[in-house]
């Protein structure tokens, strides 16, 4: 299974199922939830392997109509994270506070690392 489908089968029952890569579409409910790759560390070996597990970044955002609701959702993120086994997470930064001012959303963005 993929980062990707296991991230999004961990946080959809966080959102109802609103969980988008990259951006969430237009008129999309809140709250809800987008991630995207922001890159990873190579596994490389002196002898001609491939490694079995790949690492990844990834920014995980939450979006809400207040700031509150943002971050309660983004520590029920981290905690749904750390617990799955397949992604071997690791949390490397806290929740940063972030606001869209063309919608007037209340978010935070929060960096992980996988190997999956």
């Amino acid at each position: 299974m993929t980062t990707e489908s296991l991230l999004n089968d961990v946080l959809k029952t966080l959102v109802s199922n609103r969980v988008y890569p990259d951006v969430a579409p237009e008129l999309t409910a809140r709250p809800y939830i987008t991630y995207q790759q922001v890159g990873g560390e190579s596994a490389n070996f002196v002898d001609p392997t491939v490694p079995t597990k790949k690492n990844s970044r990834f920014q995980v955002n939450v979006w809400a109509d207040t700031r509150a609701a943002a971050a309660a959702l983004a520590i029920q993120v981290e905690d749904a994270l750390r617990v799955v086994t397949a992604l071997q997470t690791t949390v490397l930064s806290a929740p940063v506070a972030t606001y869209d001012q063309a919608t007037e959303y209340k978010g935070t963005r929060q960096d992980f690392s996988f190997w999956n």
